[in-house]
């Protein structure tokens, strides 16, 4: 597995976030250096690759002689047959369904995406500076769902931005309800000086926000693990890592819907192998290798 940086630096600056200050605006690297790179890569053995930065989905948008886009970058690592593509971060007010169709196009590209919302509440978004209607962030989950459909989906998700109200509160407990993600990674909000949203004076309680938090954390435990137990009695390919941390007697490595997967079988690192899925709890799955 490897990391290719595609870009650096963000212009988006969201009122809460620090990386524009400190990295700087939006810089794509072209299309040749990041082939030339993974080309290398595959060279000496890469299985994996994932493009990185801030915002994949605004790569090509600082290119001031050409028009050359994530999804035309995304359709030419594909065409290079590696075996397995991620990307992340995905910002969704950047995400469109043209980017959507290639990601179906291409078997290997995982079907996968990181989506990070921050809040289901339209007027903490607006307060955020992120320019996301929810309605149309629903309509880009069920447009990945419609195209691939055994397509995980994850997100981010901050609770107590700066004076979030209850009903604010509500509205990202009604979107996570309506979207049931596989994952959320979630938040207490965090201030960072320098920052806009830094100096509002906020009249949430820490104690009323880690009360949210526990709520939010309840639905997001209760929806990965169904969405886990769908892959029971289901055959998957897997990336081997290696041994798994908790059992020297099996290995693990990860699906294409970036499932942990843990298992009994006579792989090597590096393999990717069939694997049958017995079991699932809400952080992995469990299996046995089967012969192709």
């Amino acid at each position: 597995k490897a990391f290719v940086t595609i870009m650096d630096g963000c212009d988006k600056f969201c009122t809460h976030c620090i990386v524009p200050y400190t990295r700087g605006q939006q810089i794509s690297r072209s299309k040749e250096d990041i082939i030339d790179e993974i080309k290398h890569l595959m060279q000496n053995g890469l299985k994996e690759v994932t493009l990185i930065g801030q915002n994949v989905n605004s790569y090509g948008l600082d290119f001031k002689d050409k028009k050359y886009h994530f999804k035309d970058l995304l359709e030419d690592i594909a065409k290079l047959n590696i075996p397995r593509i991620r990307f992340s971060t995905s910002n969704p007010w950047n995400l469109n369904k043209d980017l959507i169709d290639v990601m179906a196009k291409y078997d290997n590209i995982m079907p996968y995406i990181h989506l990070p919302i921050q809040s289901g509440d339209e007027e903490i978004l607006k307060q955020m500076n992120r320019k996301m209607l929810i309605k149309d962030y629903i309509d880009l989950v069920d447009y990945l769902r419609e195209k691939i459909p055994d397509i995980s989906i994850s997100t981010d998700l901050i609770v107590g931005f700066p004076n979030e109200s209850s009903e604010a509160f509500r509205h990202t407990i009604d979107l996570y309800n309506r979207i049931k993600y596989d994952n959320a990674y979630t938040f207490i909000y965090s201030k960072r000086e320098g920052t806009p949203a830094a100096k509002i004076i906020d009249h949430v309680t820490l104690t009323e926000k880690k009360k949210r938090l526990y709520e939010l954390d309840e639905l997001v435990r209760k929806y990965a693990k169904e969405a886990n137990e769908k892959f029971v009695g289901k055959v998957l390919d897997v990336l081997v890592d290696g041994v798994s941390k908790n059992n020297a007697k099996r290995l693990t490595g990860y699906s294409p819907q970036w499932k942990v997967v843990n298992f009994t079988g006579d792989a090597k690192i590096g393999d990717i192998v069939k694997v049958k899925i017995n079991e699932a709890s809400r952080f992995s799955l469990s299996g046995k290798q089967v012969k192709n």
